[in-house]
């Protein structure tokens, strides 16, 4: 089985394809409204100690893990610590649900780029999003019927992430990041090229790194830096460990987690620069401050650069065409890497070929994705999204930690790192995943559930929340159970798990 597993081709193809992963829709259209809501160029300070506190200590942790026990997420897990097995089968159902719902977004960049040549979405970017591109239910509950080109758009990413793992780890996944991480750096930086010498780029650029220093001390601040940090370097979603696990034994560890964190910042940053510089515009050319066209998410990406696009001639095509390029080319790295952390333990514990268990869940995957592509897809989104994140990936991150620090001991993990990288790390990073980082995550967890309590999310009716939300975190934790009691095909995996 051990000389059987697919490896990467070279280190950086292993690194462009982690890179690819944590590049994603995040970095482009959440890290820079977190950072202006969060004190500006004052929330670099948290957000550099959650890097150094959290993220780079994690990645260690996953990569380790992953090399370690050459295995995806549920087999390395299980071969740590039997008992635990499901811990790795938790995230595996969540990638799946986030890559149906991701596939959506995907859908809608694709059909705003073919908008995007005729500036197809009008004046009133707003009534065109909600109204006539997507058809908008009045709740939830109501699906309504199915927006067809949106389900075209889905089924054009399903085949896109089919292709590409289908093709495998060296052959598939590597090439295709090999091509799009360049193209979709290049494409930013031309769009933040393109953006500073817009009229009244400064004014966005002062927004977002003026320093507002009294907002350092506040709790929900460095919440925000640990969300960011976590959420975009595909921390606890089975990716970073199943990626690892395809790395050859002499492969150094901790250079890479370093090296997968800053380019994932450096990509961070970039895109700031690009959003606040036209935003800065487009608050110059309607006479407003840039607090008041300031947005975030599915929001700023739909309906704000759209309009931003609309009231810049040509070169507003030129922009709004690299825009929704960046954010298709940043999806499909993401969501290749979510088909593999999904597609993985399903080889490993059943036996399966690759092109057998990528072909079933791509088609599974876009059956249910059909869901997405009613009047309600947004709704379900929203819902999901946050559940998945706030619960889901957090509770994972945290007993992954509880289970490394507390169980197999980090000092297993550290051992094996040091013994295959250029440079050691110290035990500041046992006391870090065995202290901090869990400190840090039990106190966003109790937040995220007292703000639930208080306020039920997005001001949605506690049927929905539980339809959409609670049930989907339940599916995870129930699925994973009963997927870790069925047997391992391969003797050699189960003698080894055994010993």
């Amino acid at each position: 089985m051990e000389d059987k597993r697919e490896e990467w081709g070279s280190k950086l193809g292993f690194i462009l394809a982690a890179v690819g992963s944590a590049v994603g829709l995040g970095n482009i259209w959440r890290f820079p409204y977190v950072a202006y809501a969060n004190g500006g160029g004052a929330f670099l300070i948290p957000y550099f100690v959650a890097i150094f506190t959290a993220g780079i200590p994690l990645l260690i942790l996953e990569y380790g893990m992953g090399h370690k026990y050459k295995g995806s997420t549920p087999l390395a897990i299980a071969r740590g610590k039997k008992s635990w097995e499901w811990l790795g089968w938790w995230p595996t159902i969540s990638a799946f649900i986030i890559l149906i719902y991701y596939s959506m977004i995907l859908s809608w960049s694709t059909n705003y780029l073919g908008l995007s040549f005729s500036k197809g979405w009008g004046s009133d970017t707003n009534t065109f999003f909600h109204n006539n591109f997507l058809n908008l239910s009045n709740s939830p509950l109501e699906l309504g019927g199915i927006v067809w080109y949106i389900l075209l758009g889905i089924a054009f990413v399903w085949i896109v992430n089919w292709f590409i793992c289908y093709k495998g780890i060296k052959g598939g996944i590597e090439k295709a990041n090999k091509i799009l991480l360049p193209m979709l750096v290049v494409i930013m930086i031309i769009i933040a090229v393109r953006s500073v010498n817009l009229e009244g780029a400064i004014k966005g650029l002062n927004t977002l790194f003026t320093p507002d220093w009294s907002m350092v001390m506040e709790p929900k601040v460095w919440i925000a830096a640990y969300g960011q940090v976590f959420f975009s370097l595909s921390l606890a979603m089975g990716i970073m460990i199943t990626y690892s696990s395809y790395l050859p034994k002499k492969t150094d560890i901790n250079n890479s987690a370093f090296m997968t964190a800053f380019a994932n910042c450096g990509f961070e940053f970039l895109s700031a620069i690009a959003v606040f510089a036209i935003l800065g515009y487009m608050a110059t050319a309607q006479g407003v401050s840039v607090s008041e066209v300031v947005s975030s998410g599915v929001g700023l990406a739909f309906v704000v650069f759209p309009q931003v696009f609309t009231t810049m001639g040509s070169i507003g095509t030129l922009l709004g065409t690299l825009f929704f390029l960046c954010l298709i080319f940043a999806g499909i790295t993401s969501s290749v890497s979510l088909t593999q952390a999904v597609a993985a333990p399903f080889q490993d514990k059943f036996g399966w070929s690759r092109n057998k268990v990528v072909t079933t869940i791509c088609l599974i995957g876009f059956l249910i994705s059909t869901l997405f592509a009613t009047g309600a897809g947004l709704y379900l989104l929203d819902i999901i999204d946050n559940f998945i994140n706030n619960y889901g990936i957090v509770v994972v991150g945290l007993l992954e930690v509880i289970l490394i620090g507390w169980i197999i001991t980090p000092e297993k993990i550290r051992v094996h790192t040091n013994g295959v990288s250029y440079f050691s790390i110290g035990k500041w990073w046992d006391v870090v995943v065995k202290y901090v980082t869990p400190s840090i995550l039990i106190f966003m967890l109790v937040q995220s559930l007292l703000t639930e309590i208080k306020t039920p999310y997005g001001g949605y009716n506690l049927s929905e929340l539980l339809l959409y939300g609670w049930s989907v975190i339940a599916f995870g934790i129930i699925t994973a159970l009963i997927l870790s009691k069925k047997p391992w095909k391969d003797k050699q995996i189960e003698d080894y798990i055994s010993e």
